[in-house]
């Protein structure tokens, strides 16, 4: 396991419990190199929306928790945010909660020739997507999806 995967593993399950104690959902973790400086960026959600007030608040409590567990040997700049528009979508829930919506997803292996698919999500039912596709109704493999994300669509 690469340290980036071992970090974000260890982190989330660190935070994921305090975060629900304070009423947030953790959407996901990245670890990764950003122009020379190594960045953990957690992204939270909750009922009603993310305010700039709750990431400042969240930041305090969970950087100091992941400094004490020594988690990060070295410097980091830790990021909070919203998921934003285009949230990820990466359990169960979020794919429950996004039919009826369209979505985008690429596959780890091509199906029907093609790794990349955007639609909208008509189900979620014993770890299949059904897919609404440009090419009629397509089934993914939850297990097969490598990225998946919501795609919001502006009204004119």
């Amino acid at each position: 396991m690469s340290d980036m995967i071992f970090v974000t593993k260890q982190v989330s399950e660190l935070i994921d419990p305090i975060l629900s104690e304070m009423r947030f959902e953790l959407i996901d973790v990245e670890y990764l190199s950003d122009r020379g400086r190594w960045v953990l960026r957690v992204y939270i959600d909750k009922e009603g929306g993310v305010t700039l007030d709750d990431c400042a608040k969240v930041s305090g409590e969970l950087g100091d928790l992941i400094d004490i567990k020594n988690i990060i040997e070295h410097d980091y700049v830790l990021e909070v945010s919203s998921p934003g528009l285009n949230r990820p979508l990466k359990k169960e829930a979020d794919f429950i909660r996004a039919i009826g919506k369209k979505i985008k997803v690429r596959t780890r292996a091509p199906v029907d020739g093609r790794r990349n698919f955007s639609g909208v999500l008509r189900d979620f039912k014993e770890q299949k997507l059904a897919l609404d596709s440009e090419g009629g109704l397509v089934s993914l493999a939850w297990s097969g999806i490598e990225k998946a994300n919501l795609v919001y669509e502006f009204n004119d």
